[in-house]
């Protein structure tokens, strides 16, 4: 369309249009002093540092749970993974964030538009038209194709679209993380729900061991070698037992309905084995902190991602100082009167520039551009806040992994001397050696150790799905984020 105007109109458009830019740019109204203060923290200001050759461990799988080698498991994970909803509502915030990048991306394009407006109206006897047009009443036409295209000389466009790739960004790592939480609490409840059977064979040898003993306790009153005390209190031990018996099974129908809800699926657990945790194989996982620590979560991640996205917002809202610089052209037929709208002699066209510049807005840009920076500070400290909770929530695990492991080693011990002591003190009782009160004795710190046994070891295996979940449960960036170290943020 440029080409219809003649050569001179078009050399003084664009003097006009440079002047006008120069004036506006002198012009731009004082964005005033919005420094961010906070600094991100990185692994160096962490002290993380490399570990040892000698304490390296393999990759952490993202599929780290195979490694316990149950199948069940395994189904469960890949089960809650596919339709649990609390995964959904993050991959729907993900798919709203990437609608978002499209349609900012389509700032910085072309805009074409076509309209047709046709109207039947009284023109004014004391306006522009004069008669017969003024006073009369007639039908006029506009069919119309009009284009514009925004030039983004101050990057407006640029940095609203990078704002929106780092919510994308953001919103893809949030997802990942989201995935691993799930999966590792897939594992923990599925552990738990083993912990609880093997209490149940525990409570399920106290009840046998309590009825034998309450055979013996029998035999010996019959004898005349015990009294009815003995009898009584051996007689209220077995439905003590039976009491604990049930409380277990209260505990093992919750495991399971806590199972089924993660899977989305009431009554999954049913068609299942029950889990036992001497099945379990061990997971090899690092044992110190990593100094990469910071690209292996995909939390962390989304953080970062968040700061990036904030800073893009605050580039943003310093471009709304600068001019808006369009380029608009139309054209189209306009007529009075319906049957000449389509002829050569109603013809219109337009094109030109278009510039806007801000020269007082009440300090609106400004409280934008401080609340966009104060939006970056607290992207910057909730960054911070993650990495320093990763950090302690690693250190967490690694503490509790070695600690339950030397707690198993003296419990091991200690229930072996409690065995003991309880088959000595039954032995010298059914040989009228000993009395009850030494078997009750034995037979409570007995129960007790094989109880801490049995918890002991499930706590070691919450320990190793924790600390997979801690190192970042596997997690690699996508093709839309990056595990790169926290970059600095941009002050633009």
């Amino acid at each position: 369309m440029t080409r219809l105007l003649p050569e001179g109109a078009l050399r003084r458009t664009s003097a006009i249009a440079a002047a006008v830019l120069a004036l506006a740019v002198a012009g731009c109204a004082d964005m005033g002093a919005t420094a961010s203060s906070p600094k991100m923290q990185t692994a160096e200001s962490l002290g993380l540092t490399a570990a040892p050759a000698a304490q390296a461990a393999p990759a952490l799988d993202s599929q780290w749970w195979l490694a316990f080698g149950d199948p069940q498991l395994n189904a469960m994970v890949d089960q809650a993974i596919a339709g649990n909803p609390s995964l959904q509502v993050a991959l729907a915030r993900l798919a709203r964030a990437q609608a978002s990048v499209t349609y900012t991306e389509a700032a910085d394009k072309p805009q074409l538009n076509g309209g047709l407006d046709l109207t039947r109206q009284k023109f004014s006897d004391n306006y522009i038209y004069p008669p017969p047009l003024g006073g009369s009443v007639q039908e006029s036409g506009n069919l119309q194709l009009s284009g514009s295209w925004e030039i983004d000389f101050f990057g407006k466009n640029r940095t609203a679209l990078d704002a929106a790739l780092g919510t994308a960004n953001a919103a893809a790592a949030e997802a990942d993380a989201a995935r691993v939480l799930l999966s590792s609490n897939v594992a923990r409840s599925y552990v738990q729900w083993a912990r609880l059977n093997d209490r149940m064979v525990v409570a399920q040898r106290a009840l046998a061991q309590r009825e034998e003993l309450l055979k013996l306790v029998r035999d010996r009153v019959s004898a005349g070698l015990d009294t009815r005390l003995q009898l009584k209190q051996s007689e209220s031990s077995v439905p003590e037992a039976r009491q604990q018996i049930e409380a277990l099974n209260e505990q093992i129908a919750i495991a399971q309905h806590a199972l089924d809800a993660l899977v989305a699926k009431p009554g999954a657990t049913q068609a299942l084995t029950p889990p036992r945790l001497g099945n379990f194989k061990n997971l090899a996982l690092q044992q110190s902190i990593p100094a990469d620590l910071l690209g292996r979560r995909a939390d962390i991640a989304a953080a970062r991602w968040r700061v990036e996205a904030a800073t893009s917002d605050v580039a943003n809202a310093r471009t709304q100082f600068y001019p808006n610089v369009n380029l608009i052209a139309f054209a189209g037929f306009q007529s009075i009167g319906f049957d000449s709208l389509l002829k050569s002699g109603s013809q219109q066209w337009g094109v030109g520039p278009a510039i806007r510049l801000p020269i007082f807005e009440g300090g609106r840009l400004r409280a934008n551009l401080r609340g966009k920076s104060a939006d970056l500070d607290a992207a910057i400290d909730s960054y911070n806040v993650t990495v320093i909770d990763a950090v302690r929530d690693v250190a967490d695990q690694l503490s509790s992994v070695l600690y339950v492991a030397r707690q198993q080693v003296q419990q091991k011990e200690a229930q072996d001397a409690a065995e003991a002591a309880y088959d000595i003190g039954l032995q010298r009782y059914s040989a009228g050696l000993g009395n009850y009160l030494d078997v009750l004795t034995a037979e409570v710190t007995v129960l007790a150790q094989r109880r801490d046994g049995v918890d002991l070891a499930a706590r070691a295996l919450e320990n190793q799905v924790g600390l997979a979940r801690a190192l970042g449960g596997g997690w690699q960036p996508s093709d839309t984020t990056t595990a790169a170290a926290a970059p600095a943020p941009r002050h633009p």
